[in-house]
């Protein structure tokens, strides 16, 4: 008769027969950690957050711009081609706001390239002065109002901050809003126009002077002189300023 082991061993009376156990189960393996995703004390990982990122008023310029051109605070961004931040010298002595970016302005990515643009140009051409030359142009939103409509309260609500970033690294002499949403943007009011041309007003201690947008004057033609008389006023204002601040004049 064959027995086996264990038989054996129990009729030599050795009993009872020890076995080793089987070996425990090996731990989890342990969760990979990146680098920057230390455990706590209790063995647990924290996942670090993103960096949250720096707010509106501490951008420079590049990270302004990218910030714009990334915006999606309002419907705005749903049907624009690109975001239009501003052009001109970022250290003027001119700042000029108007409305927003129209079909033009939003393809080429230029705030006053259109018929309104040139008006302007004019306007400037008139004082002594270029675009390109101490003189910086924006707008109350940076992305365009479907069918060139004004831009509502909400959307100069979400892109007021922009608007106040770049007055803040312009540092502009005097500041001209050009049609009511410039106005409703800036100084937050909405009265009409025509009461609140030939004042002078103030944004963190900038002189501000309200005038008509250009498009506004290619439709009414006899303003034009009314929108000249604030721009000369404008550059009164300036001289001022500068003569006030030891500042070279211009003029």
């Amino acid at each position: 008769m064959n027995l086996t082991r264990e038989q054996m061993l129990a009729e030599m009376g050795l009993t009872p027969i020890w076995r080793l156990r089987e070996a425990a189960a090996a731990p989890a393996k342990e969760s990979a950690l990146a680098p920057d995703q230390p455990p706590t004390a209790a063995g647990h990982v924290v996942a670090r957050q993103a960096p949250a990122p720096a707010p509106v008023d501490a951008l420079d310029w590049p990270d302004l711009a990218a910030g714009v051109a990334a915006c999606k605070a309002c419907p705005l961004c749903q049907q624009r081609k690109q975001a239009v931040l501003g052009v001109g010298d970022l250290n003027p002595d001119w700042l000029f706001v108007g409305e927003g970016p129209g079909a033009e302005e939003d393809v080429k990515g230029e705030p006053f390239v259109g018929q309104a643009g040139k008006l302007l140009d004019n306007m400037l051409a008139a004082l002594g002065i270029a675009r390109s030359d101490k003189v910086y142009i924006g707008n109350a939103v940076k992305c365009r109002p479907p069918g060139n409509r004004t831009p509502e309260a909400a959307e100069m609500a979400a892109c007021r901050p922009w608007l106040e970033r770049q007055i803040a690294l312009l540092k502009p002499k005097v500041i001209v809003l050009l049609g009511k949403a410039a106005v409703h943007s800036v100084l937050h009011d909405d009265s009409s126009l025509a009461s609140l041309r030939g004042r002078r007003y103030e944004y963190q201690g900038i002189p501000v002077v309200v005038t008509y947008h250009p498009a506004y004057l290619l439709r009414n033609l006899p303003e034009k002189a009314k929108a000249w008389e604030d721009m000369l006023f404008a550059r009164r204002c300036l001289r001022e300023r500068l003569a006030g601040g030891g500042g070279e004049l211009a003029f």
